[in-house]
Order: structure tokens, then C-alpha cells, then sequence
């Protein structure tokens, strides 16, 4: 079945890899950007760029009122009750840094932090060095072997020590989605804060942070059809309130003298520095193209495609995939095929695709495997892509079995 989509035509770079015989399947590391995002970001540096919130010029008026609209629409988008409850970052790993320094005073040693066994460095790392740093204990939670997070082992592991749960909604490895509600409602039992990682959740449906039950909710833009170098920090008043400064500077200082400064409230306190303006002005720009799209046409083309994918990956004698994934991925090893090896030979032939550990090596750790070949779709793959990756890897396999 042809699964063409109506999407496609929206994006340039798909015409650029087309002339270059490229087939893109690795968008769970960066997506391309439609039109809207390149027309938003030439738009704004072509009629002057300026700082925000400083200047009284109109430059600078017209650069923070589009900063400002921004915010507004990641808020909508994540159903926030406030723009206030936004935080600007430079991607998630940022966001979640900013969260480890920011909540390092209500620690203390002996207190424990949980995260899971699938956990991008992004969400292991930060975490991993506050424990360092203050004498905790790093909790992990096993997986079962669909790759969710063991709900029964959880139970057992958030306990009264617990001061905060970090985890990720999707998996970029595994492609399955985490049973936030109940791991949630077992750190909020304890008083924990909870912190997701929504870099790729945040990429397939429209999902309320409040609802995941969230504390603290993280993405990145480059994922999510806008540019690189934004990254959002959404969190609950009240949390927010919890948090201290990380980073200091220009912006973000109320008032300030020689020995004692005052700093802004949430969020501006935690933006210090010049922020990525044009870059929050294009993830606007890439929401509000989303948010014209409908819903139900876009999961389901991403689902069929996956159907397609998983289905002709079965076929293939000796290709295992890792997990069971639900979404947008599928990451595979080959019996007796080193996955250096077969992802040269798909470069070759214009397949690009991600290989090696996909930034969580405990991860792979566990699982017994060096890495893995990952397949990632978006809303501007086709079928045409599958069946290019497909005829690329019956190749492959032929020379190097």
C-alpha cells in the first residue's frame, strides 16, 4: 500500500535530498522544518534583529513582542495555565541541567533519586552528578522486555527516601511510551518531584504536561519541526517557585549592586544572557503550522508507516528489533552483522539513518548489545522512504552475511 504524504511539500530539504539521493529516516534526532519556520526566521533577521526586553528602539519592541507571542503559543500548545510557567532553554539537555542545580539545595545526603534503565544521557547525567555532588543514592528501574518501565519493581523502589523521579515519556531507543500516570501518582505518594523528558513524546500528539502528571516537563524545538537551539522548560507554579538560579548574567537580574543581587521571578530569573530569540520566534512558527494540521491525519500516516516498517523488518531473517516499539522508530541489530558495517553500507546508498548507542550506553549495557541501527520516522516520510531503506538493506545484508 502507497502511504504518500501531503505533508512533504511543505519541507525544502526534502527536494534538496531528493537531488542528492539521500532518503532521510532520522528524524528522532533532528527533524527538518517546514516552509513556515524558514519564511518566520528570515522574516525577523531581515527587518533587524535586536535584543529583548532591554531596548525601547522598535526594533527591540517588535523583537520582544514576538519572544513574548512565542511563549504564549507554547503554552497553549502545552495547555499551561500561564506563559509564565514557561521557561526558555537551549535544548533539553539544558533544561534538565538547569533542573539539577536548581533544586541541588533541597538535597541531602542519604536522599534518593529514581530514574529508568532507558534514560537518554540527558536525563541520566545531571542527575547522576547531583547524587555525586550531595551524597544520594541513584535509583534505576528495570524495564520489562517490551522496554516499559517494571511497574511492580517501581513500586518497590519509590519509597519514603524518594525526593525526585526523572524519566522519559518515549523512549528514542526503544520507541515505547512510559506509564507516566502510574510511576507519577507513586513519586507524588512519597512527595517526590516528578521530571519528564518529553524530547520525543513531545514530537507525536498534543500531551498536557499536568496530565502526564508532571512537575516539570522538558523538550527541545529541533525535534519538534523548528530550529536548533530552544529548548523549553515548562513547570508548575508552585515547582518553579522550588527552583534557584543556575546560570547568571544580564536579563535576569531585577536589581544588582557591587556584593547582593535580585532576581527576577520564574522565568525570566532562569534566562539569563541573550536568549535565542530567532529561535523561539521559529518554534512559534513551527507550532502554529502544527496546530493548522489535523491531528488524527498526522498519527495516523506516522502510525501506518510504522505498521509498514516493523512489518517488513519481521520479515527479514535475522533482524531483531529492540524492544517493542509503539511509534516513530524502530531500533535494530543484525545476527553476525557488526552495526558499523551495515550502516556504512546504507550511507552509501544514501540511506540516513543513526548508528551507535543513541546517547543511553547503560542502556545498551543491559540489553548485551554495542548499538544498534535506529530507523526514525516524521510526517513528511512516505512509503517511497521505506521502500528505498528496505531495497538498501536487502543489499547490505547480501554483501556482508
Amino acid at each position: 500500500m502507497t502511504l504518500p504524504s501531503p505533508w512533504r511539500a511543505d519541507f525544502p530539504a526534502f527536494a534538496a535530498f531528493e537531488n542528492d539521493g539521500i532518503t532521510y529516516l532520522d528524524t528522532a534526532a533532528t527533524a527538518q522544518k517546514p516552509q513556515a519556520v524558514l519564511d518566520a526566521l528570515q522574516a525577523y533577521y531581515a527587518q533587524g534583529a535586536a535584543n529583548v526586553h532591554r531596548a525601547q528602539h522598535r526594533p527591540g519592541e517588535r523583537a520582544t513582542q514576538a519572544f513574548e507571542t512565542a511563549r504564549s503559543k507554547v503554552a497553549t500548545w502545552l495547555g499551561a495555565g500561564s506563559a509564565q510557567e514557561i521557561v526558555f532553554t537551549r535544548g533539553t539537555t539544558e533544561a534538565l541541567n538547569l533542573l539539577a542545580y536548581g533544586l541541588e539545595a533541597h538535597f541531602k545526603p542519604g536522599d534518593e533519586i529514581v530514574i529508568s534503565a532507558l534514560e537518554h544521557h540527558a536525563n541520566l547525567l545531571p542527575w547522576q552528578q547531583l547524587a555525586l555532588r550531595r551524597g544520594l543514592k541513584l535509583v534505576v528501574l528495570p524495564l520489562t522486555p517490551s522496554g516499559h518501565v517494571d511497574l511492580a519493581i517501581a513500586a518497590e523502589r519509590i519509597g519514603p527516601r524518594t525526593r525526585l523521579l526523572a524519566i522519559s515519556q518515549l523512549s528514542n531507543v526503544l520507541g515505547t511510551w512510559q506509564p507516566l500516570a502510574e510511576l507519577s501518582q507513586m513519586a507524588h505518594d512519597q512527595g517526590a518531584w516528578v521530571v519528564v523528558d518529553g524530547a520525543q513524546g513531545v514530537v507525536h500528539g498534543r500531551h498536557r504536561p499536568q496530565d502526564l502528571g508532571a512537575d516539570f516537563y522538558a523538550f527541545s524545538g529541533h525535534k519538534l519541526y523548528a530550529p536548533e537551539a530552544i529548548g523549553i522548560l515548562w513547570g508548575r507554579p508552585e515547582a518553579l517557585t522550588a527552583l534557584s538560579p543556575w546560570q547568571f548574567g544580564g536579563e535576569m537580574v531585577k536589581a544588582a549592586d557591587y556584593h547582593q543581587s535580585e532576581f527576577h521571578a520564574p522565568p525570566m530569573g532562569f534566562e539569563a544572557g541573550t536568549p535565542p530569540v530567532a529561535a523561539a520566534i521559529g518554534l512559534g512558527a513551527a507550532l502554529d503550522w502544527l496546530s493548522a494540521q489535523d491531528e488524527a491525519s498526522l498519527f495516523g500516516h506516522e502510525q501506518a508507516l510504522c505498521i509498514k516498517l516493523w512489518a517488513g523488518l519481521a520479515a527479514r531473517e535475522g533482524v531483531r528489533v529492540l524492544g517493542e516499539p509503539q511509534i516513530a522508530l524502530a531500533s535494530i541489530v543484525v545476527n553476525g552483522v557488526h552495526v558499523a558495517d551495515l550502516s556504512h553500507m546504507l550511507g552509501e546508498q544514501g540511506i540516513a539513518v543513526r548508528a551507535g548507542n543513541h546517547c543511553a550506553m547503560p542502556l545498551f549495557k543491559q540489553l548485551g548489545e554495542a548499538g544498534s541501527l535506529r530507523i526514525s520516522l516524521g510526517i513528511y516520510s512516505d512509503s517511497t522512504d521505506l521502500e528505498r531503506f528496505f531495497m538498501a538493506l536487502d543489499n547490505a545484508l547480501e554483501l556482508l552475511r
